[in-house]
């Protein structure tokens, strides 16, 4: 029998324990990456996967009937990665006028700095606009619709596929402007 999101999602109303585990195993994973791609460090990102999954585990009584799942995970994830990052003070610059140095990726054990081509990317999104590059992360990686975007970040599905597209505009321009 294949555990779905809303046999999870009653699980953690009823047998908060059960559902917890099976929400962990189901979205560990994901959310650590949704998080790395944002916090970029692997010990940061691990720090924010488990704030985002003590505060599921706090907060599951307020899931509501109607709420989709992924998206309540994804959103609180994306609230954590967020606080983290502001936490830390590292602001973004739009990629112009990012200052000189804050486009270099943080050294982590876990990142191939031989794949010029992925540093290259990630530079680019660390240099966009929060609101771009959430939107961006959700759809290019996570590969979620506009209607789940808007979801997470509270926003509407036409205001998230314009924050996605200009993310995108951005971020192929830099990668065909930066050597």
């Amino acid at each position: 029998m294949k555990v779905t999101d809303r046999d999870i999602a009653a699980w953690l109303r009823q047998e908060p324990e059960k559902g917890f585990r099976q929400l962990v195993s189901r979205f560990s994973e994901p959310i650590y990456w949704h998080v790395r791609r944002m916090v970029v460090s692997h010990a940061d990102a691990q720090d924010v996967v488990q704030e985002t999954f003590l505060k599921i585990f706090k907060s599951s009584a307020d899931l509501r009937d109607d709420d989709s799942l992924k998206s309540w995970v994804y959103r609180i994830a994306t609230n954590e990665a967020l606080r983290h990052l502001r936490k830390n003070s590292l602001e973004s610059y739009p990629i112009d006028d990012a200052p000189a140095g804050l486009l270099e990726l943080r050294a982590d054990e876990y990142t191939d700095y031989s794949d010029l081509e992925a540093v290259k990317l990630q530079k680019a999104i660390n240099s966009l606009p929060e609101k771009q590059r959430v939107a961006f992360n959700l759809r290019y990686y996570d590969e979620l619709s506009y209607e789940e975007i808007a979801e997470i970040t509270g926003s509407t599905p036409a205001s998230a596929k314009v924050s996605y597209h200009i993310a995108k505009n951005r971020v192929i321009n830099f990668m065909n402007n930066h050597d």
